[in-house]
């Protein structure tokens, strides 16, 4: 497409958005959670179609060098169609957000004031690889009576067509109309721009990608942005920690995923601990094939690892690469997080419960942990049945981004009359 036919084509987006932004607005749960179910069934039986259409993205990435890590969030195979129909039917059996009215109170004239949950409107969606979030941002913009338009990265544009086909083919089965969810079907990078300008049309964006995604949108958006900054995780390993547990946690928090947001990329560990638990772990983090980078004091006991420079910690490595730093206090751990961390997720590894809480209090990231690997950061495993991103905003929605997050409140008033006098 060219220029003018982007501009032309990212209007009638937003045109078909908006108008269905508000029957689905209206629509009641049946309605809605039978979209879902419809969709949850669509991906069941077009399984061999979507990983055939995923294998041509996969094809083109590995020809154009996309990193592993990258790759492997690009995948779409049978395990990960299965978590994107288990996370539907989740959302599907969710109670309906819209509508609910709470906090109501009763003037002294007898005048009751409550707030109501509403959509927000319609959402413009944006990422990078990752064909499951075409699914789960659907689902949960749905379920929560939004309209969205989604635009996922070039790389994975024809799992993502595919996959819009069955989502529109579901809303239709319930009676709910298609434009409610449109996959944009362009890679022309101009379409990203027009999205994020939509004053008219668009009522939120939220961005999930790296930092070169985040800096540009951050420029160029007029409408308001959700956004998720990088995920420099980190793991604190306490002085009262027990160290079998905190071993399995730190194992778990690296290697479960190296290309997720919550993946630890700096261990801390007290050094009255160190000797003890360090050189079990390294062993089996070397066996795993990650790098290890460390201070000083690390590598005095892995005189192997590389020396970790003043970028290390600030890094994101989305990759087989893990910094280290002997801390001489939890006030240590504590400053190091709120330094170089982007405040996402961090945990504690302590059977100290004064410990544990200072660590929750005092750490300002979206998600505090407390004896639990930092890869628990997901919007699934919350209990949210999906995720729209993680927010590491303060105002309006902040950590996993599920159907309250995709929700606003208007006050609403009711009375037989009164008069203000």
């Amino acid at each position: 497409m060219k220029s003018l036919d982007i501009s032309e084509y990212m209007t009638q987006l937003g045109t078909r958005a908006r108008a269905a932004s508000r029957a689905i607005a209206r629509a009641d749960d049946t309605a809605k959670s039978g979209a879902l179910r419809a969709i949850a069934r669509g991906l069941q039986a077009n399984r061999d179609a979507l990983i055939a259409a995923n294998a041509i993205d996969l094809a083109r990435a590995r020809d154009n060098g996309l990193e592993p890590a990258m790759l492997d969030r690009l995948k779409l195979d049978d395990k990960a169609l299965s978590r994107m129909i288990e996370g539907l039917t989740q959302i599907a059996g969710m109670p309906d957000p819209i509508g609910e009215i709470t906090e109501v109170k009763i003037r002294p004239n007898g005048m009751r004031v409550g707030r109501m949950r509403v959509p927000l409107g319609v959402i413009g969606i944006i990422y990078e690889s990752r064909p499951n979030v075409t699914i789960d941002a659907a689902a949960l913009c749905l379920k929560s009576g939004n309209a969205t338009i989604l635009r996922g990265g070039s790389e994975a544009i024809e799992s993502n067509v595919a996959l819009g086909a069955v989502i529109r083919a579901g809303l239709e089965e319930a009676g709910l109309p298609s434009d409610a969810i449109q996959v944009i079907e362009t890679t022309d990078r101009a379409a990203v721009g027009a999205l994020v300008t939509a004053t008219e049309y668009v009522d939120v964006i939220v961005p999930r990608g790296g930092k070169r995604l985040i800096a540009r949108l951050t420029e160029e958006a007029r409408v308001p942005l959700i956004k998720h900054l990088d995920g420099n995780c980190h793991v604190y390993v306490d002085s009262a920690a027990d160290l079998a547990q905190a071993h399995t946690i730190a194992l778990n928090a690296k290697t479960y995923r190296f290309g997720i947001c919550g993946a630890m990329e700096t261990l801390l560990v007290h050094q009255s601990v160190v000797t003890d638990f360090l050189p079990k772990l390294a062993a089996e983090l070397r066996a795993r094939e990650v790098e290890l980078r460390g201070c000083e004091r690390t590598r005095a006991l892995l005189p192997d690892a590389a020396v970790a420079t003043q970028e290390d910690w600030f890094t994101e490595y989305a990759a087989p690469v893990l910094a280290i730093k002997v801390v001489d206090s939890l006030d240590e751990a504590i400053d190091h997080i709120e330094y170089y961390g982007s405040h996402h997720t961090d945990s504690i590894v302590t059977d100290s419960v004064t410990h544990a809480r200072r660590f929750q209090r005092e750490v300002d990231s979206a998600s505090v942990l407390v004896n639990l690997p930092t890869c628990f950061a997901d919007g699934f495993e919350y209990g949210l049945g999906a995720e729209i991103g993680i927010s590491t905003n303060k105002l309006h929605a902040r950590g996993p981004v599920g159907l309250e997050g995709l929700t606003t409140l208007k006050w609403v008033l009711d009375g037989e009359g009164q008069q203000r006098g």
